[in-house]
């Protein structure tokens, strides 16, 4: 038996308010809204992974111990759109041939942005 990964799965306050800068960002759409309290985003390319939003009343502590890594041909100019759309930029990292931008989305969680050098 084999298992493949179908979603990946955001915890937070509002899922439909964290859904307009994850939709935005990943040019996806939500599919599915099971009452505000789970929602799933298409993937943005047909080989990608859903997103999952899922409410959660209590908030997240300390680091997260997952994040999405985004890939980016021109990752200066996709960390500026997503800081117009609500990410806050946290930190750089280099290493040969390979950079990254650590983000947070609008609710505190953790993604990079990540291109080669």
């Amino acid at each position: 038996m084999t298992v493949q990964l179908g979603a990946v799965t955001i915890d937070c306050a509002d899922p439909r308010k964290l859904a307009e800068f994850w939709t935005e960002a990943l040019g996806s759409e939500v599919v599915v809204d099971h009452g505000g309290e789970y929602l799933l985003l298409t993937p943005a390319s047909p080989d990608g992974v859903m997103i999952g939003l899922q409410r959660v009343e209590r908030p997240r502590g300390g680091k997260s111990r997952v994040h999405m890594d985004l890939r980016t041909e021109d990752r200066a100019a996709e960390v500026k759109r997503l800081v117009a759309l609500g990410a806050t930029e946290v930190e750089e990292h280099h290493v040969p041939g390979l950079a990254w931008t650590v983000l947070t989305d609008p609710e505190d969680n953790v993604f990079c942005v990540g291109s080669a050098e």
